[in-house]
């Protein structure tokens, strides 16, 4: 089993910033990926960032390109995702979490391909 601890949700104006921590404890994989993920009420999850823990590939969501950075903390089991410039229609619960086997960086925006998920965290841009 894979534990996903996800941190550092609020509320923020518009153009602000702020910074979502998720820790992964429990298993642990030879080739694995964690990404975030989010869900505004009414709407289907919807990928946000993924990395690759082994040499740290990313890839990200058209709507989060330029604003947003995925980032790994390898000692820590860490995984970050640096939210810049937000926007109202960035409001959703964010969830972590882990695929546990790497195929290719497009299926890493595939959210049935994650075998453990975070709580999430709520993250609330206003206008």
């Amino acid at each position: 089993q894979v534990q996903l601890v996800e941190s550092g949700g609020g509320l923020v104006q518009a153009g602000g910033s702020l910074r979502l921590s998720c820790t992964a404890s429990g298993r642990t994989f030879s080739d694995y990926v964690m990404g975030w993920f989010r869900q505004a009420p009414g709407k289907e999850r919807e990928f946000v960032a993924a990395i690759r823990w082994i040499g740290g590939t990313t890839y990200y969501a058209d709507s989060v390109k330029g604003r947003f950075t995925i980032s790994r903390d390898n000692a820590k089991t860490t995984v970050y995702l640096q939210m810049n410039s937000l926007k109202p229609e960035d409001t959703a619960v964010y969830y972590c979490a882990v695929d546990t086997m790497y195929i290719n960086a497009q299926r890493m925006g595939v959210a049935n391909r994650y075998d453990y998920w975070g709580e999430g965290t709520q993250v609330t841009v206003s206008s």
